[in-house]
């Protein structure tokens, strides 16, 4: 009896053990890798066709455009989200730290901050979690470090008044990239420093790069090109290549974006790396086998927003695999491109309706996509070279920002412990997506 009582316990050890260890978090903008791949096992193949999805809780929050971030942090899953609130008509920028499994809150953090950029609807920036520390960026250039565990500020930068930041039109945007002991910043200061790196301990500067006083809004990220490493940093004026670790350029293309729209996250394959903008249109980047040069092999046509010939993606990633490109483009259209020259295949409205900026995010998993479009809807689909077909969609949020006579969502959902965290202006949720 003993040994059957033991034999069971040590199954049932071994089986939580197992559920966790396929537990997967969400620790920043894109996810693990920052590739806005969902890599989890165990998920549902359809969704329900009516009504919301059902919550395994909801928390109330304030406006902010920025997405959930998901981490383990002392043996303790913790969702980190930052929003904008008002306390008698004085507006704060905060961050809150949420139990990952009750929805309830274990920390906040909020300072005041008065908005001076357009569309003043709270942080866009996806907080950063490393080591026990968490990153966060407001929209007017407030950089935080804090104790993930209690919300303590351990250091803290305002880039306005530490760096002369000239603010983008739409505030500041791009989250913090950590690589070893540095966290990777753009600040777009003055005296050359675009891009800034920074002890991520103590807050040090380590070392400042690139003079572009347009900053941006694309996240820097680092590739392998030529068996090195490299730091891609996309900005109004060009695609430029940096050592990680001293911040030299290696190369640089230049492209030239209306409006400061370098939004999407570069996207390698290869030696091809793909980026592409609202008014301006795609490029396809090709890197040479050393490392050291770089050349535009193919680029879109068209800069009219309404009449594209390629992908004019507003703020979406597009998902590049090599042989194939799938993005929204300016009117609302999925579209897939042939990558080898940037041809258009085919393009559908299903997905997201028509109407300008209209958008979704794409998140590929296993052998399908997840998704999750302006209006609040969860969609499964496949998408090939043949088309677009959708195998369900259920409604996972509800939309509250109001854009050109339309309810919208423009925060990217968090996919880890086997669920996906959305949040709008009002909640914060998050839905079990575990295959039952």
């Amino acid at each position: 009896m003993l040994q059957k009582l033991t034999l069971i316990l040590t199954m049932l050890c071994f089986s939580l053990i197992t559920q966790i260890g396929f537990s997967d978090d969400w620790p920043q903008w894109g996810g693990p890798q920052q590739d806005l791949v969902w890599r989890e096992t165990g998920i549902v193949k359809t969704l329900p066709t009516s009504g919301l999805l059902p919550r395994v809780w909801s928390a109330s929050l304030g406006e902010g455009y920025s997405g959930p971030a998901v981490a383990e942090v002392n043996s303790r899953w913790c969702v980190f989200v930052t929003d904008r609130i008002f306390k008698q008509r004085v507006s704060y920028e905060r961050v809150q730290c949420l139990d990952a499994e009750s929805g309830k809150q274990i920390w906040e953090y909020e300072y005041p901050v008065e908005y001076s950029v357009s569309y003043p609807a709270g942080p866009r920036s996806t907080p950063v979690i490393d080591s026990n520390r968490v990153y966060t960026l407001g929209a007017q250039g407030h950089l935080f470090c804090f104790d993930a565990q209690n919300g303590k500020v351990l250091w803290s930068k305002n880039f306005v008044e530490d760096y002369g930041t000239r603010l983008p039109i739409w505030g500041m945007v791009a989250s913090p990239l950590i690589d070893g002991k540095q966290l990777i910043m753009l600040v777009g200061g003055k005296q050359n420093s675009l891009v800034v790196s920074f002890d991520k301990a103590s807050g040090k500067e380590l070392w400042r790069s690139l003079s572009d006083p347009t900053v941006g809004y694309a996240p820097p990220t680092i590739f392998e090109f030529g068996g090195k490493r490299e730091l891609i940093v996309w900005h109004p004026t060009a695609v430029s290549a940096l050592e990680p670790e001293t911040g030299k350029l290696i190369w640089e293309v230049p492209y030239g974006v209306r409006s400061g729209l370098s939004i999407a996250t570069p996207r390698k394959v290869g030696n091809r790396l793909f980026v592409a903008s609202f008014y301006n249109g795609p490029r396809m980047i090709e890197v040479s086998d050393d490392g050291k040069n770089a050349k535009i092999v193919w680029s879109g046509n068209s800069d009219s927003e309404k009449n594209t010939d390629g992908l004019h993606p507003i703020m979406m990633t597009p998902v590049f695999n090599g042989a194939h490109i799938y993005g929204v483009c300016s009117y609302g259209q999925l579209r897939c491109l042939d990558a080898s020259n940037g041809r258009r295949l085919w393009e559908t409205e299903k997905a997201t309706g028509k109407g300008r900026w209209w958008n979704a995010f794409i998140i590929p998993h296993e052998d399908r996509y997840f998704l999750h479009n302006e209006q609040g809807d969860l969609i499964i689909a496949n998408l090939t070279p043949k088309g677009y077909e959708e195998i369900s969609r259920a409604k996972l949020i509800e939309p509250t920002r109001r854009v050109q006579r339309r309810m919208t969502i423009w925060s990217h959902p968090a996919f880890a412990l086997k669920s996906v965290f959305a949040r709008n202006d009002k909640e914060i949720v998050r839905v079990d997506l575990s295959a039952k």
